[in-house]
């Protein structure tokens, strides 16, 4: 039998926020006895600076930024980068590149990159420019030097973490307040959350599940112990042209915003990161080929598809194996 989640050390609940990534974050801790506010605010800052200092496409002299621009060659990259893009790789390998973590050229390209949107009078990219973007673009085609930790810049290829990098931030933040002694906590950083052990009444960390607007179904309600959730939704960045909605979840397969009827996806694991990724490829996989997967990883995962009858949900057997443990 597992042993119920320990107390945490401390009765005082304190709530913390800002912005980052271009979105918010919050953190809900336990402080134990001692612990400076000033301290934990100080620790949480140096870790989303530091995630933006190697992921932000955004920021020019970020990390990922500068291998993005840089000639062909095998470029030696830090232990942060080198290993959220091994486990984007292992990702890709495993869902025939529903992850694919150079993406970045098409990113730039459907107006949800540095370039900024595309302006609501200009057309869709044409066949031509989505081709020459897949052209640099492609998992397949990235080498890596595992024993330098370095990877193969073929000239244009352009790294995007889009959707792996605020999971990644969330696990960052939360492995920080453990080592600071805050061993019940909630990490939250643009709707991606994890929750680490109680509060001081012995609850769990309680949050809602998003439902996509004007879905008729129940908002959800789950209680996060050492587990982390992600949502991916079609109706997060993205625009509509023509009346159809164009989502900023890329498929690098057809170099096109995924239009499979997916209307979002939320998956519970216990990295924050993995979570954020798995969602990701679910929602490009679509209904039938995602919950495949799913069942195949034992990804705990709830799939929201759009039809003509209104949202349906499915449930990977992991997940219903969730609610049953919950009943």
């Amino acid at each position: 039998m597992d042993r119920p989640p320990a107390r945490p050390n401390g009765d005082r609940i304190w709530s913390l926020d800002g912005d980052t990534m271009g979105t918010t974050w919050s953190v809900r801790l336990v402080a134990p006895s001692g612990l400076e506010q000033a301290a934990v605010e100080a620790a949480i800052q140096a870790d989303l600076d530091a995630v933006i200092a190697v992921f932000s496409p955004w920021a020019h002299d970020s990390e990922i930024a500068r291998f993005n621009a840089a000639p062909p060659g095998m470029w030696a990259l830090s232990p942060a980068l080198w290993s959220v893009l091994d486990a984007s790789m292992n990702l890709a390998d495993d869902t025939d590149g529903a992850v694919d973590p150079t993406l970045g050229a098409l990113v730039d390209l459907w107006g949800f990159g540095p370039p900024g949107p595309r302006p609501d009078t200009d057309p869709l990219p044409s066949e031509a420019e989505i081709a020459a973007a897949l052209a640099v673009s492609g998992w397949q085609g990235l080498r890596l030097h595992r024993d330098a930790r370095a990877a193969m810049q073929p000239g244009g290829l352009k790294l995007d973490f889009s959707g792996i990098a605020k999971g990644h931030a969330v696990d960052r933040v939360s492995d920080t307040l453990t080592a600071l002694g805050c061993n019940s906590h909630l990490v939250e950083i643009g709707g991606e959350m994890r929750g680490t052990g109680v509060k001081p009444d012995s609850q769990p960390w309680w949050i809602g599940l998003e439902p996509p607007p004007g879905a008729m179904i129940p908002r959800s309600v789950a209680g996060l112990v050492d587990i982390a959730v992600a949502t991916s939704g079609d109706w997060r960045r993205a625009f509509q042209f023509d009346g159809i909605l164009y989502p900023h979840t890329l498929d690098g397969r057809t170099g096109r915003p995924v239009a499979n009827g997916v209307a979002s996806v939320t998956v519970f694991h216990p990295s924050a990161m993995l979570a954020d990724a798995w969602a990701t490829a679910l929602t490009v996989s679509g209904p039938e080929q995602g919950l495949a997967l799913a069942r195949a990883h034992g990804i705990a995962a709830q799939i929201l598809t759009r039809t003509s009858e209104g949202v349906t949900e499915v449930l990977s057997p992991a997940f219903a194996a969730m609610l049953d443990d919950d009943a």
